[in-house]
């Protein structure tokens, strides 16, 4: 059946139901990755599952088509619905508002990214005529540039460089009114809400906090810390089989924009909050040798996340802590 056609899903369940003898009433189990609103909406327990959980054949070469991996997801499904645990790992759906209130977070992400590399793309350009980016770029800055020789740069590069100049001008003002509009969510934001504790604390701002509650620190419903720290990622990937047995380093499964901001923040962390318990573990295990600090801040960012969680869900402050003076 086509994607979006609804009638013809209550049709085939109609026809089903009348097929195995069931009543109109009966219960129906399905587990997919898109329409799970609509498919809840008429009934139908529908479970999304993550695709890189599922079980596949471990031959060198495996056979894949559509019909091969409908029948191994209705056994499977089956397996669950009489009871059968860690057959695979399911996704929770954020509720309507949760999902848009993340496209806020996002896109700013995605526009200093974008900011980043354009940065990088004038840098480069500027690299191949023996000359630097200026600091200061006031109007019409790519005039004023010379190059190797004391030369000024070609017309053609300086037109590159004044359309480069014009799209950042553009993403700097999309990024502030993002920034703005997060601000007025923490200004709106009731006193005991967990994005306003999070701001509440030395080294947490206004886009890290949103970028935490967005990717789902609070409605994911999180009941102890081995979950948060599933969706996290950063374990250690261990290898063992019979007297063999390594390190394979950290495991990179995990949610990407959540590991990329609580490194950051876990840097943020031992510089604006040097007495909290958190700071002196970090530095009592790993304050020495700077590859030994890079490899601890990982492991102070999965600490940092539960710290974090359990003061925005519960009002528990991390050990040490101290809050922005108003």
């Amino acid at each position: 059946m086509a994607g979006a056609d609804w009638a013809a899903i209550d049709r085939a369940l109609r026809e089903a139901r009348k097929r195995l003898g069931l009543p109109p009433t009966s219960i129906v189990e399905s587990c997919y990755e898109a329409g799970h609103r609509a498919l809840v909406t008429r009934g139908i327990r529908n479970r999304v599952v993550d695709s890189s959980s599922i079980e596949v054949n471990r031959r060198a070469r495996r056979t894949k088509t559509d019909q091969i991996d409908a029948i191994k997801l209705v056994q499977m499904l089956v397996r669950v619905c009489y009871g059968e645990r860690r057959v695979w790992h399911e996704v929770r759906v954020p509720t309507p508002a949760a999902e848009a209130a993340r496209h806020v977070s996002r896109e700013r992400t995605a526009l200093t990214q974008e900011q980043t590399r354009l940065t990088n793309q004038m840098r480069g350009w500027l690299a191949t005529w023996g000359c630097a980016l200026p600091r200061r770029r006031a109007d019409a800055w790519w005039m004023t540039v010379r190059d190797w020789s004391g030369a000024s740069l070609p017309a053609t590069v300086q037109a590159r460089l004044a359309r480069a100049q014009a799209r950042m001008v553009l993403l700097a003002d999309q990024i502030a009114a993002l920034t703005a509009q997060q601000q007025q969510d923490v200004a709106a934001a009731a006193p005991a809400s967990a994005l306003q504790r999070l701001v509440q604390l030395k080294g947490i701002a206004t886009t890290s906090a949103s970028v935490l509650l967005d990717e789902g620190l609070m409605w994911r419903e999180f009941q102890n810390r081995r979950q948060l720290g599933g969706l996290l990622g950063f374990a250690p990937a261990k290898y063992e089989s019979g007297e063999s047995t390594r390190d394979q380093g950290i495991s990179r499964a995990g949610n990407t924009r959540l590991q990329s901001m609580m490194v950051q923040l876990a840097w943020s962390w031992v510089h604006w909050q040097p007495h909290s318990a958190l700071t002196q573990w970090y530095h009592a295990r790993f304050g020495q040798g700077k590859r030994t600090r890079k490899i601890g801040i990982v492991a102070l960012a999965r600490k940092l996340l539960i710290a974090l969680w359990r003061w925005a869900t519960d009002g528990v402050m991390p050990t040490g802590a101290v809050l922005n003076r108003v």
